[in-house]
């Protein structure tokens, strides 16, 4: 019987072959066990295609007859370096190849697993011969200092970051960049979170109280979300949310400025109120630009000349307060006329008012008011026409005799003239008698002026 090889080309003697040389024989397979253990080899690997890797039966020169293979050559591409797909082995691969190319260490056929080694790395390999047409290669995570490597599922407990070192993105840039500090105890502490809750990123370590700093570069801005939703800092829990210098001392202004034609909100919640406070026991409201109100009384009015209301008449009653109207007829429009000197925080734009009125009569008709105004500047012309009128709904009268009666808010009223602050504006009030059906005289009590500030002082 001839003698036969293993897959690696170790010679396996029949009995009576090979008399005079089985001694030499011997040796050649012991030369081949010895490199198939701990054997080093180097390999060219070829950049026109594939490197097929053979064995050589009886013979110590095959490349796959070592434990440790050395890939050499330049390369201009990933290239692959086959063996035949009865080997079964493991071997240490090392990429020396010059090009920045990977080498597949591969079988010559089938579709099982391959290994790819990256410039420069070491890799502990098992060819398997699981499979008799499509056998696996697979890697056994063999890491060294200066290999790139993947890992997965590895559990780090401590590793360590040199001073400037950092973890780095897929593109091998720096992502997270680690300072040290000689001694520290403190540090910061990331916690996951389930469904429903959020990830922390926590102050932690052996001090009991712990400030968490974040300290933007040069100019730079701390930028709270991603400008795709409204960016929120609020409180856990019931805890206040504080604002303040260095740790409260007097060294610094907060500052809050909105960005172009943005607006600052202040907005308590429920019964709250916004308050400033001097430092000691003594607290003010904060007051916030918006809509404010004018109290315009008939007594603060005068009657036009032409188609005039009559005049301020003050009217004793019964109980309580006396009263001073303007008092509007029933059967023809009428006017009275007043002033105002707006506060240089007005925004100079629209105004509405409610009209206060009462009857000295049981009808239950409603009455109309109409309100329209003009402003006039400094060395300008009071000679000029008013805007156009604008009345609220008309509000019925109560049908009880002197009952107070108060229109609802009327929709926007535009002061004719180019309105500003320092300038006066006049406004002319009128009972349209034809939008209303009050059959008595409506006495005006005064009216409400509503008004918008942008500034919450008049500097």
């Amino acid at each position: 019987m001839a003698s036969t090889y293993t897959g690696l080309g170790v010679e396996l003697q029949a009995t009576g072959e090979n008399a005079g040389t089985w001694g030499t024989k011997t040796n050649t397979n012991l030369q081949l066990i010895e490199q198939i253990s701990g054997g080093f080899t180097t390999q060219a690997v070829s950049d026109s295609g594939d490197t097929t890797l053979s064995v050589s039966d009886g013979s110590t020169g095959a490349t796959l007859a070592h434990r440790i293979i050395e890939f050499t050559g330049s390369l201009s591409g990933s290239r692959n370096v086959t063996i035949p797909i009865d080997v079964q082995q493991f071997y240490v691969l090392k990429n020396s190849t010059s090009g920045s190319q990977n080498v597949v260490f591969k079988y010559v056929t089938g579709s099982g697993d391959s290994v790819t080694v990256a410039p420069g790395a070491v890799k502990l390999v098992y060819a398997t011969a699981n499979d008799g047409t499509n056998p696996d290669i697979d890697d056994c995570g063999f890491i060294t200092a200066s290999s790139t490597d993947t890992l997965t599922n590895k559990t780090l407990t401590a590793p360590k970051f040199a001073d400037g070192g950092f973890i780095a993105d897929a593109n091998g840039n720096e992502s997270v960049v680690f300072g040290t500090t000689s001694s520290a105890v403190n540090e910061i502490k990331v916690t996951n979170a389930a469904t429903g809750n959020d990830p922390l990123i926590a102050a932690n370590g052996g001090d009991s109280n712990i400030d968490l700093a974040i300290a933007p570069k040069g100019t730079g801005e701390i930028v709270v979300g991603t400008g795709s939703a409204d960016a929120t800092i609020t409180s856990s829990g019931a805890h206040n949310l504080v604002l303040d210098t260095n740790s409260g001392t007097n060294s610094g202004t907060i500052t809050i400025t909105d960005g172009a034609n943005g607006n600052i909100v202040i907005a308590p919640n429920g019964t709250g109120v916004a308050q400033a406070v001097d430092g000691g026991d003594n607290t003010a409201a904060i007051k916030i630009a918006g809509k404010e109100s004018i109290w315009v009384p008939a007594s603060s009015m005068y009657p036009n000349t032409t188609n005039g209301c009559a005049a301020i008449a003050q009217v004793e009653l019964s109980n309580g307060p006396e009263i001073k109207t303007l008092d509007f007829d029933k059967d023809s429009d009428e006017f009275a006329q007043f002033a105002v000197a707006f506060p240089k925080s007005w925004n100079e734009g629209t105004v509405t008012f409610q009209a206060y009125f009462t009857a000295d009569s049981t009808n239950t008709g409603t009455v109309s008011w109409d309100l329209q105004g003009v402003a006039c500047a400094d060395n300008d012309t009071i000679n000029v026409a008013f805007g156009t009128a604008v009345a609220p709904t008309a509000k019925a009268h109560s049908g009880t005799a002197n009952d107070l009666d108060v229109t609802a808010e009327s929709g926007a009223v535009t002061i004719a003239g180019s309105p500003s602050t320092d300038e006066e504006v006049f406004f002319q009030i009128s009972r349209d008698v034809s939008e209303d059906s009050l059959t008595a005289d409506a006495k005006l009590l005064g009216i409400k002026l509503f008004f918008t500030t942008d500034a919450a002082n008049d500097v």
